[in-house]
């Protein structure tokens, strides 16, 4: 039995994740802890599915809390690292948190996992780190160059991550995600924040001329991948993980507005957001050659399925918003 240590795992690609090992899917081998402060993108209802699990524990707690960190990764095989604060906006208007979390909060972890016989330690990252790309794909081996202080503050617990690895030969596995979708994603990014808007009957905000590109991941598709990298990846490699749909943000609305059933009248055009980065687009050659990784979800059903989890899922969001 691998004993697992999820940090953040009532947030939404951590959650699911969780689901995952604990379903159907899963190896059936592993117990998991959760490890979740329960801001305000953490949300115990994204675990109901296996809170009566017997191979399931939640434990309530920061991963800057030092003793507790130490206790818990102690008692544990692995570790998978989502913990994070994640939105661009609120970085934007106050990184502090940002710091303290992803950057203290990665270091503490892996000060807990020195001497404490842990096995592997998966640091879940970011594209954004990578910083905007004209053109082409970004590999694992492109220098960092993060724009947003929230991109900062990840490329920052990246590379102490890594140097654990380097330092003091920690199995430290590095994963950088494009944009996830699907279920039980908090409103305010933009998939969330405009289906659910949309659904109520209120306009969206469409940054600048709606150019910026992304590359769209289905969150089972990421969890796959994760699975793939704590099981068969190998220690002190970066893995991206990308799900080969690359739209503009105006492509995008224009998606989400068919799906809704709503025109162009209701988008609002807004000025840009401070060092909006044009475009990301990572190169998962690796992830794909090396472990057999390969999206399985196409985007036309993925967002679709995903409008129709909002529409019929009003009690999950709707205190959110």
């Amino acid at each position: 039995m691998t004993r697992i240590l999820v940090t953040g795992g009532a947030g939404f690609i951590g959650s699911h994740y969780v689901r995952r090992l604990l379903g159907p899917a899963g190896p059936g081998d592993v117990a998991v802890t959760v490890l979740d402060a329960l801001t305000y993108a953490g949300n115990r209802a994204n675990l109901a599915a296996v809170e009566d699990h017997p191979a399931f524990r939640f434990v309530h707690g920061d991963i800057c809390d030092a003793e507790l960190a130490a206790r818990l990764v102690a008692q544990h095989d692995e570790v998978v690292h989502f913990a994070a604060e994640s939105h661009v906006d609120r970085s934007i208007a106050a990184a502090g948190a940002f710091v303290r979390t992803n950057v203290l909060g990665t270091g503490t972890l892996l000060d807990a996992a020195l001497g404490s016989g842990l096995r592997t330690f998966v640091h879940v990252s970011t594209d954004e780190v990578y910083g905007s790309v004209d053109a082409g794909a970004t590999p694992e081996t492109a220098p960092l160059s993060p724009n947003s202080p929230y991109a900062a503050s990840k490329a920052a617990a990246d590379l102490l991550a890594l140097s654990y690895h380097r330092t003091h030969g920690l199995d430290v596995r590095v994963t950088r995600c494009s944009n996830n979708y699907g279920p039980y994603h908090h409103p305010e990014k933009i998939i969330p924040l405009f289906v659910t808007r949309l659904l109520d009957g209120r306009r969206v905000p469409l940054y600048g001329d709606g150019l910026n590109v992304r590359d769209w991941l289905h969150v089972d598709d990421h969890a796959r991948a994760l699975e793939l990298v704590r099981t068969k990846g190998a220690p002190g490699e970066v893995y991206n993980i990308g799900g080969g749909t690359s739209l503009t943000n105006r492509e995008l609305t224009g998606l989400l507005l068919e799906a809704t059933g709503t025109g162009w009248d209701r988008v609002e055009r807004v000025p840009d957001r401070k060092g909006h980065d044009r475009r990301y687009a990572v190169d998962d050659t690796r992830i794909r050659a090396e472990l057999g990784y390969e999206p399985q979800t196409p985007f036309p059903e993925g967002l679709a399925a995903t409008v129709s989890w909002y529409r019929e899922n009003r009690h999950w969001w709707e205190p959110l918003v």
